[in-house]
Order: C-alpha cells, then sequence, then structure tokens
C-alpha cells in the first residue's frame, strides 16, 4: 500500500512539475509575455536647446506603448512635460517636447530629459517592461553675433560685390551670405579672428533682387539673419538670334553629348536642346560644385589682384550676358545666356594668365570642351574653355603671365577661340567688371582697407 501511495504522490509531483514547466515555458515563449524593453530614440547630437523649438523623440515596442512620461529637470525645477495612459497601445510614439514655462530671468545652462515607457507585455507579474532614459542637454537662448563690417556699396545683375562681417558664438554651427534665399557664398576667415570675407554674385539668371543676408546659426538653432545694404544696377542685355544647322547638330552636339556619355537622340531639335540645355545645365552645376569644394578657404589678411587682360592680338566675338536665341529652319527651339567673354586671335594662340593663382579644373567639360580653371583666392576663379593643349595639371601653382594653355575649337563651337570666364564662387560674372582698375579699387581693396579700419577700431 506504501509503495502504491509513493507511486501516486511521485506522478502527482512530475504531473505538477510538467504543468509547472509547461506554464513557465508558454510564458516565456508566449508573445503576451515578451521580455524586450521599449526603445527611446533621442536626437544624440542634440547637444544644445534654445527652449523655443521642439525636441523630436520616438517611443517604440513590438507589444505596443501603454504609457508614457517625459519629465523636464534643471537645477531648480522638475516638471512633467508630457504624460499619458494610452486606452490602446501603439507600436510607435513620435513626441515633439516643447519647454516648461520658465522665469524669464532663468539663466540655467544643463538640463535633463527624462522619459519614461512602458509597454503593454504581461511580464513583471503583468506590469509589463518598464524603461527609463535620461538625456542631458545644454540650453543656448543667444543668438549670435552677426554684423557688416563693410561692402561694396552696390552690386549689378551679373555682377559681383564684396562682403566683411563679424560673426562670433561659442556654439556657432554654421554661417554664410544667402542671396535671395537662393544661392548660398561662403565666408573666408579675414583679418582677425571672428571676422570673415566673401565675394558675392547677382546670378545673371536670378531676374529679381530681392535681399542679401549675413546668415549665422548656432548649435541650439538659435539665427541671426542681417542685411547686407546694396544698391542694384541693371544690365544691359544683347540678344543675338544664331541659326543652328544640320551640319552643327551632327557633327557638334552630337559628339558633345556622346563625349560626355549622354545618349543622343534620333531628332535634330532633340539633339541639340539636349545639349544646350541638359548638358549646359550639367555642366554648370560640376563648376559650382568644383569651385566651391576646391577654392582657398584660407585666412586672408590683404587681396590684391590685378585687372584680368583680353587674349592677346584677338577681337571679342561675344560678350557677357548675350541672350542666345537658336532657331533651326526658322523655327525657335531653345534659348540660353552665354556667361563669358569669346575672345578670337589667331589659331591655337597662347593663353596667357594675369595674376598668381592654383590650377584646380583641367578635363573635358562638355559644351566647354577641354576647360582649365584656376583660382585666385577669396572665391574667385577664372575659366579657360575651348583649348587646344594644356600645359599644367590640376594642383600646379602657376603665375601672372605664364602660357596655360592654347587656344582650340574643343567643345560645343563653331570655331577656335577662347571663352574666358570669371567665377565668384562657381557663379560666372561679368568679366568686364574684373577687367577693370577703377572698378576692382573702388569696389574691392577700398572696401577691404574701410573695414580694417572699423576692425581694428574695435
Amino acid at each position: 500500500m506504501r509503495q502504491s501511495k509513493n507511486n501516486s504522490i511521485n506522478i502527482i509531483v512530475v504531473a505538477v512539475l510538467l504543468i509547472v514547466i509547461g506554464v513557465g515555458g508558454f510564458i516565456y515563449l508566449s508573445p503576451q509575455f515578451e521580455q524586450d524593453k521599449p526603445l527611446i530614440k533621442f536626437d544624440e547630437k542634440k547637444e544644445f536647446w534654445n527652449l523655443k523649438d521642439s525636441l523630436k523623440v520616438n517611443i517604440s515596442d513590438e507589444s505596443g506603448i501603454k504609457y508614457y512620461k517625459v519629465i523636464y529637470k534643471d537645477d531648480s525645477n522638475e516638471t512633467v512635460l508630457e504624460k499619458e495612459v494610452l486606452k490602446e497601445a501603439k507600436n510607435s510614439i513620435d513626441l515633439e517636447i516643447k519647454a516648461p514655462k520658465l522665469d524669464m530671468f532663468f539663466k540655467g545652462e544643463n538640463v535633463s530629459i527624462i522619459i519614461e515607457a512602458i509597454d503593454k507585455s504581461k511580464w513583471n507579474f503583468f506590469e509589463g517592461n518598464k524603461i527609463e532614459k535620461e538625456f542631458k542637454i545644454k540650453i543656448d537662448k543667444k543668438s549670435p553675433v552677426a554684423n557688416v563690417i563693410s561692402n561694396s556699396f552696390a552690386i549689378r545683375k551679373g555682377g559681383s560685390a564684396v562682403v566683411v562681417v563679424e560673426v562670433k558664438d561659442e556654439n556657432l554651427k554654421d554661417a554664410y551670405i544667402s542671396f535671395n534665399d537662393e544661392k548660398r557664398f561662403e565666408l573666408i576667415p579675414f583679418y582677425k579672428e571672428n571676422f570673415y570675407i566673401a565675394l558675392i554674385a547677382w546670378p545673371v539668371t536670378i531676374e529679381d533682387f530681392q535681399r542679401v543676408n549675413l546668415v549665422a546659426i548656432d548649435k541650439a538653432q538659435n539665427k541671426s539673419l542681417t542685411k547686407v545694404p546694396l544698391y542694384i544696377r541693371k544690365l544691359r542685355v544683347k540678344h543675338d538670334n544664331i541659326k543652328i544647322s544640320d551640319n552643327f547638330v551632327k557633327n557638334i552636339s552630337a559628339n558633345v553629348l556622346e563625349k560626355s556619355g549622354l545618349d543622343v537622340p534620333n531628332d535634330i531639335k532633340e539633339i541639340f536642346v539636349k545639349e544646350n540645355k541638359v548638358l549646359r545645365k550639367l555642366n554648370s552645376d560640376v563648376v559650382e560644385e568644383i569651385t566651391k569644394k576646391f577654392m582657398d578657404k584660407e585666412l586672408l589678411s590683404d587681396f590684391s589682384i590685378k585687372p584680368f587682360k583680353r587674349l592677346s592680338g584677338s577681337k571679342t566675338v561675344a560678350g557677357f550676358a548675350d541672350r542666345r536665341h537658336y532657331f533651326y529652319n526658322g523655327e525657335k527651339i531653345d534659348e540660353a545666356w552665354h556667361l563669358g567673354m569669346d575672345w578670337a586671335s589667331v589659331k591655337h594662340a597662347p593663353i596667357k594668365t594675369t595674376n598668381d593663382g592654383k590650377v584646380i579644373f583641367n578635363d573635358y567639360l562638355g559644351i566647354y570642351g577641354n576647360t582649365i580653371i584656376i583660382d585666385h583666392k577669396l572665391g574667385l576663379q577664372t575659366l579657360y574653355a575651348h583649348t587646344s593643349k594644356s600645359n599644367v595639371t590640376v594642383g600646379q601653382r602657376v603665375s601672372a603671365n605664364s602660357i596655360i594653355a592654347n587656344t582650340g575649337s574643343t567643345g560645343a563651337v563653331f570655331g577656335d577661340h577662347l571663352h574666358f570666364g570669371v567665377l565668384v564662387q562657381g557663379i560666372e560674372v561679368n568679366p568686364l567688371e574684373w577687367m577693370d582698375r577703377n572698378w576692382i579699387r573702388t569696389r574691392i581693396t577700398d572696401v577691404l582697407n574701410e573695414a580694417k579700419k572699423v576692425i581694428n577700431s574695435k
């Protein structure tokens, strides 16, 4: 009898153990009892907060979030900013955390954002998985100092101007000059700490002048906008009607497209428009990208440039800002700006530089053909297009009066000549300004000298 009783007890014990193991296994493996804590994503790069913008936070969990709380804490305050028990659990919640209302004399520098979240899992005795994370952030409510020290008094459409500014902030993130909020011009350190200089341009492709701003932004996203005062001048535009022949399109336009790695359409008009519009835009983008990437951004204490000279013994066959209208069999098929000076001399005439500089580009460039770009500092570059023979390499420093290449007929051209362009941070501007000694003195040199006087008086 005792042995039978013991057997029964053993069976019951084993059964209970199996039930416990089974229940335990079910609980452990069941999705309803998952043990993963919710995830909290906070922008780890957000070191600073201006207490005006919202902080963005994401809370997520596979089983769903049923509760969250956001706490703001500084040296003297602890405030619940958000708290919610959700009627229906959500797998993902995006929060935009706004700062609490603080005393206007609040001077705190360091705060913490504490975030709690609980999921709807039945783990932890049906309480769910809980997470609490603390994120430390610095308070910065002060906008950067952004002053215009000196600038050219006027700018002409298609022309250039110079601006000297003061920008100062211990947490400065970015500063630049903007034209109509469309074009950005980089600042170059100038003369003394916290002072910068930039050449700017009014792109001929932008019809209306609205505003030029000095923009300064710190790491807390405090932003300062200061207007650069400029009078504006109109540009006299010359209109040219140009007839396009089958011979030009088949022998020139198609060849330029092929050499640039683009498909050549079957239709004559489509070939020309693709070369003149699509490829032109691609080439202009490359010029702007290259010049901004490789322009000299080292500290400038002075800037001296000689007026650029016309190709020796040449005559001008096309000018800056000529508005060209292209016709095929009497039908207008396209139009474009001519953004440089075309000078024609003898075939394969030698091309000399007027000023010292560094070669930052020397390659085939679509409509421009074989092209050389030289950087002269201050974001000023010169472009020499359609060349035949080159005597320089990228990275080489060239001296004034050096022969850098010979004229040619590479690219989308009718014949041998030099296309000479002046660039301001990659934007072609009116070369005639930079060929005028008086313009350089009054619009550039005098402005820098005046700026130095102001800086020295500070």
